[in-house]
């Protein structure tokens, strides 16, 4: 080998353990809205092994969809003077208090999957919710043959369901032929069963259900069989359980599928960048995909 070659292969293993170095200096304090559902243990996995290849710290907390233990969260962080704060907010206008204290404290806030509200932070990495909702609209659209009556099981105080709700009604706008006449909470899957369950006895003519999120889904198609196998049923998220009901129940017709793993890389990538006052992109989105039943598609 020619001694310029040896030279150059020399200098890139220096700056590539310069920069090995510096992203392992780099803190990352992470707070996770839950761990009880399979989509945020798949992020909060990619975050645990991305870190591993950029040789970075991350902490990670779970917050519990409590707003007081993700402020705490964030609090601690603050104390222990980490570089970056990833979070997926409890409470998209709550946490508006724990992004300005991190600030105040000159360290920078990303947020994943959940946006913040009336707050602005480094850098949001999510999937694209708003078209995610616009796919669930069209399909329920076209699984209705353009005409019904649908009911929404819906997570009001998040930011990325806002984003899907808002969607999927701007779809049934251009179908008129059907019609929401029914929006109920149902953040557990227990909660949403009862809610599926309330609406189809307020309308017991109801064609159809969009539930936010998997659990919320699965509860409707669970109420959907109780009450004869009519109801059509979309979800969002598309985790491998999820998927294995749509498989199964014809009427569980499709759900938007979100990619938790490329989202927990791209966060923790974006986090060594913002530490290193490398410049970003204020949003990150990941384009959804659309997972169907064989006779829906």
């Amino acid at each position: 080998m020619k001694r310029n070659s040896i030279a150059a292969l020399a200098a890139f293993a220096t700056l590539f353990g310069a920069a090995a170095a510096q992203a392992a200096d780099v803190k990352i304090g992470v707070s996770l809205l839950t761990q009880q559902h399979p989509f945020y243990v798949a992020l909060a996995d990619a975050m645990k092994q991305e870190a591993a290849k950029d040789h970075a710290q991350l902490d990670v907390a779970i917050a519990n969809q409590d707003l007081s233990k993700q402020i705490a969260d964030v609090q601690d962080f603050v104390t222990r003077k980490v570089n970056v704060i990833v979070l997926s907010p409890v409470d998209s206008k709550g946490v508006k208090a724990a992004v300005l204290t991190a600030e105040r404290a000159g360290i920078p806030v990303i947020t994943v999957d959940i946006a913040a509200q009336g707050v602005e932070v480094s850098s949001h990495i999510a999937t694209d919710n708003y078209a995610g909702g616009l796919s669930a609209g069209q399909l329920m659209c076209k699984v209705l043959g353009g005409k019904g009556k649908v009911g929404i099981i819906d997570y009001p105080t998040i930011q990325s369901v806002i984003d899907r709700v808002t969607g999927f009604k701007k779809a049934l706008g251009a179908c008129p032929g059907v019609q929401v006449v029914a929006v109920q909470p149902g953040i557990t899957r227990a909660d949403a069963l009862s809610a599926a369950q309330n609406m189809l006895q307020a309308h017991p003519d109801l064609d159809g259900i969009f539930g936010f999120g998997d659990d919320a889904a699965m509860a409707a198609a669970v109420a959907g069989k109780s009450a004869g196998n009519r109801v059509k049923v979309i979800g969002f998220d598309g985790m491998p359980e999820a998927r294995a009901a749509v498989d199964k129940n014809p009427n569980f017709v499709g759900v938007i599928r979100q990619y938790p793993e490329k989202m927990g890389a791209l966060a923790v990538d974006t986090a060594v960048k913002v530490a290193q006052k490398q410049p970003v992109e204020k949003l990150i989105p990941v384009t959804p995909g659309v997972y169907l039943h064989e006779a829906a598609k």
